[in-house]
C-alpha cells in the first residue's frame, strides 16, 4: 500500500497506464545493463583465463540456450502468477545472479576450465530469469493499452533496453579500468533489487486492479477488445497459439532478425578491439552509439506501426516497418564492415543496429494481433523462436576463430533479408484466438 501522499504525487500527470510504462522502461533498462555486462568485461575475462573466441561464444551460449528454452514456460508462468509477482521476482534474482558472475569464477580460478564451466552454469541461470521478462511486459501492455495501440509501448521498451546496451559498454568499461571486471558485477547488482521494488511498489496486473485509474481511462483501454474466454478455454487455447501460422512465420522472420540482433549485443564491443583496432575505453563509448541510435529508431518504428495500423490496417500497417526496416539493416550491416574508415564504420554499423530496433515494435504489434489475450504465451513462442538464434553464439565464435570479422558479420545481411522477406506473408487481422469447446 501507498500513503495518500504518496499517492497524489505519482498518480498526477500522465494517463496511469503511461506511468505503467514508464516503470518497464525503466526494468527493461536495468536488465540489459546486467544482462549485458558480461558482453562488455568478456574481453577482460578472455584475457584472464586465456579462453578462445569458441570459448566465449560456448559461455554466451549458455545464457542464449536457458534465454530460448524458457520463453514458453515464462510466458505461461507469467499468466499464472501474473506480471506484478513474476517480474519482480525475476528483477530480484537478476541482482542475485550478476553478483554470482562475478563471485563464482574467483572460487573456481584454480582451472580455466572449472571457470568456464561456472560461468555457464550462471549465465544459463540469468538465462532461466531473463526468459519471462519481455513475454510478461507485453501481456502488460495488451492488458493496459487500448486496441491497435501495443507496438508503442512495446517499442519504448526496446529503447529502454537498447539504452541499457548502450550504458553497459561506458560503465562497465569504466569500472573494470578503476577497479577490475569483478568488481563491475558487484557494483551493478544492486539495481535489480531496485527494480524489484519499483515494480512491486506500482505495478499492477490490470487497469482495474489500480487505484489511480479513472473511469474514462478505463473506458478509453477497454474498448474493442476480444471477449475474455472462460478459464477451461484460456487453459487450452496456448496451444493454439503453437500453431498459429501468422505466429510461427513472425517467429521464424523475428529469428532472423536476433541473428543480426545477437553480433551486436555479444560481439560489437569484442570487433571493435579487435577488428577496428579501438582502445577497450574507445570501443566502451563508440559501442554505445548504435544502441543510443536503437533507442531513437525503436520508438520511431512503434509510432509508425501504431499510425499505419489505424490508417491502413494491420496487415500493411505491421509489415511496412518489418519489410523496410530489415532490409536497410541488409544494406547497411555490408556497408558498415566494408567501411574503410573505422569511425564512418562504427556510424553505418549504428544505423544498421537502429533499423532491427525500428522493425521490433512491428513484430510484438502483430503478435499481439495474432493471440489476443493469450498475448503472454504466443510473444513467449516469438521470443523462443527469435532467441533460437542464440544457439549460434559458439558458431558465430569459431567463424570468428576460422574466417574472421567480414565473413561473419557479412552472414547478418542474408538473415535479415529473408527476415524481410517473411513479413510478405504475414496476415494478421484484429487480435483474436478462437473459442475451445
Amino acid at each position: 500500500t501507498m500513503s495518500g501522499n504518496a499517492r497524489s504525487v505519482v498518480h498526477a500527470g500522465l494517463p496511469v497506464r503511461f506511468r505503467i510504462l514508464a516503470v518497464l522502461f525503466a526494468v527493461s533498462f536495468v536488465n540489459y545493463l546486467l544482462r549485458n555486462n558480461f558482453s562488455a568485461a568478456q574481453v577482460s575475462i578472455q584475457a584472464e583465463f586465456k579462453f578462445s573466441a569458441e570459448d566465449i561464444g560456448w559461455i554466451l551460449g549458455s545464457f542464449n540456450f536457458a534465454y530460448t528454452l524458457f520463453q514458453i514456460p515464462g510466458g505461461i508462468f507469467g499468466e499464472r502468477l501474473g506480471p506484478r509477482i513474476s517480474l519482480s521476482l525475476l528483477c530480484a534474482a537478476w541482482g542475485v545472479l550478476t553478483v554470482m558472475t562475478g563471485f563464482v569464477p574467483s572460487i573456481m580460478v584454480s582451472s580455466a576450465t572449472g571457470a568456464m564451466l561456472g560461468l555457464m552454469v550462471v549465465r544459463f541461470l540469468m538465462g532461466v530469469s531473463n526468459a519471462p521478462l519481455f513475454p510478461l511486459c507485453a501481456a502488460t501492455f495488451a492488458n493496459w493499452f487500448p486496441a491497435a495501440r501495443w507496438a508503442f509501448p512495446n517499442a519504448a521498451l526496446s529503447s529502454g533496453l537498447t539504452l541499457g546496451q548502450a550504458a553497459a559498454g561506458p560503465v562497465v568499461a569504466l569500472l573494470i579500468a578503476a577497479y577490475g571486471w569483478r568488481v563491475s558485477f558487484y557494483a551493478l547488482a544492486p539495481l535489480g533489487f531496485l527494480a524489484a521494488a519499483l515494480w512491486w511498489w506500482y505495478g499492477r496486473d490490470t487497469p482495474a486492479q489500480h487505484s489511480a485509474v479513472s473511469a474514462a481511462e478505463l473506458t478509453l483501454i477497454s474498448a474493442d477488445r476480444p471477449k475474455v474466454e472462460s478459464p477451461a478455454a484460456t487453459r487450452a487455447a496456448w496451444l493454439k497459439v503453437l500453431t498459429n501460422r501468422d505466429v510461427l512465420l513472425l517467429s521464424v522472420s523475428y529469428f532472423c532478425m536476433n541473428y543480426v540482433f545477437y553480433i551486436f549485443s555479444q560481439w560489437l564491443f569484442t570487433y571493435l578491439v579487435q577488428a577496428r583496432g579501438f582502445t577497450m575505453l574507445e570501443s566502451g563509448f563508440l559501442g554505445a552509439l548504435p544502441f543510443i541510435v536503437g533507442a531513437i529508431l525503436a520508438a520511431a518504428g512503434g509510432l509508425s506501426c501504431d499510425f499505419l495500423c489505424l490508417r491502413i490496417g494491420p496487415r500493411w500497417g505491421c509489415r511496412l516497418p518489418g519489410v523496410i526496416g530489415m532490409t536497410l539493416v541488409a544494406i547497411l550491416l555490408l556497408a558498415g564492415i566494408r567501411a574503410a574508415n573505422p569511425y564512418v564504420a562504427v556510424v553505418l554499423l549504428s544505423l544498421c543496429f537502429g533499423f532491427t530496433q525500428f522493425a521490433e515494435g512491428a513484430f510484438w504489434q502483430a503478435t499481439t494481433y495474432a493471440a489476443g489475450s493469450h498475448t503472454a504465451t504466443a510473444t513467449g513462442v516469438l521470443n523462443t523462436g527469435g532467441n533460437l538464434a542464440g544457439f549460434l553464439a559458439p558458431l558465430v565464435g569459431l567463424m570468428v576463430d576460422r574466417l574472421g570479422w567480414f565473413p561473419t558479420f557479412a552472414t547478418g545481411s542474408a538473415f535479415a533479408l529473408v527476415s524481410a522477406g517473411l513479413w510478405l506473408l504475414v496476415r494478421v487481422g484484429p487480435a483474436r484466438i478462437p473459442a475451445i469447446d
